[in-house]
């Protein structure tokens, strides 16, 4: 987590940073490694927990102001019935994230000004972006993931996400030493779930019957090579001319580029050049 947070300047000198903590295995890890970290960083930072109830059934309100108070960390716990504005506004059946989602960041923005935060923090680890890669890509039509660090829609805070090269299993290993007092997520069974565990169950078996392939997507999201896709915008594909250099250029396709191994089980043969 310190190489993320070193990588993407998410902390500097000064911060307040808010941690959303939603009593999953994620979050927690976040905050105990944030305040480790912060024993011995080079910077000067605050931490602040944070934690919404949107009073969903079941959800027990005592457990994270006990936890939150025997580390001695300063806390906020946000009680909004967004459920309740959910169920309401959204037909049985349809998918609710949408809402939900721009509920929560309008509450956890407001709260990150009012505790003076400069940073907020929050769980999604490698795992899950590498999740959202696919779910945009396949039912987005995007190429488009979660960023390490981003400007809050607001304009006022900076988001980070300091587990972003870190590895769910170990995260759960991680957890189950720690043994903290989990709180069970009451999955909402919207469509943008269903399609969150399509994608899951795809990775988990290419990451069983073909080891390495999750940790090069992970590293290809940080490798992007952008004359080499068709995006305009990011390109210019009308301006190219023969005197215009671009890295790269048709080396991309020889397999020494792809990291391609004779010796490797599977590797692609080169096909001969044409003379």
């Amino acid at each position: 987590m310190g190489e993320a947070i070193a990588d993407f300047n998410m902390i500097e000198d000064g911060d307040t940073v808010m941690v959303c903590v939603s009593g999953g295995k994620d979050s927690y890890s976040l905050l105990s490694i944030l305040l480790a970290l912060r024993e011995r960083a080079p910077v000067d930072f605050r931490i602040v927990a944070m934690n919404l109830d949107q009073k969903q059934p079941g959800f027990p309100d005592d457990v994270l102001p006990a936890y939150f108070a025997s580390l001695g960390v300063d806390y906020r716990v946000v009680t909004e019935d967004t459920y309740a504005i959910v169920k309401e506004k959204i037909p049985a059946g349809k998918t609710t994230c949408s809402l939900c989602s721009r509920l929560r960041r309008g509450i956890i923005y407001r709260t990150a000004t009012e505790v003076g935060a400069t940073k907020i923090a929050l769980g999604h680890h490698r795992d899950d972006m590498i999740e959202t890669l696919f779910l945009n890509l396949f039912f987005g039509g995007r190429i488009k993931s979660m960023p390490p660090k981003l400007v809050s829609d607001n304009g006022q805070h900076v988001v980070i996400r300091p587990l972003a090269y870190c590895v769910e299993n170990d995260i759960a290993r991680f957890a189950r030493a720690m043994a903290y007092p989990i709180i069970p997520c009451n999955l909402c069974g919207s469509q943008e779930n269903a399609q969150r565990q399509q994608i899951k169950r795809m990775l988990n078996t290419w990451a069983r019957e073909h080891p390495g392939r999750i940790e090069s997507i992970s590293t290809a999201m940080r490798n992007v090579v952008p004359s080499h896709l068709m995006d305009q915008d990011m390109f210019d594909f009308k301006g190219l001319a023969e005197d215009v250099a671009v890295d790269e250029g048709d080396l991309v396709f020889d397999s020494p580029a792809l990291g391609f191994s004779a010796e490797h089980p599977g590797a692609v043969i080169a096909l001969t050049p044409r003379p």
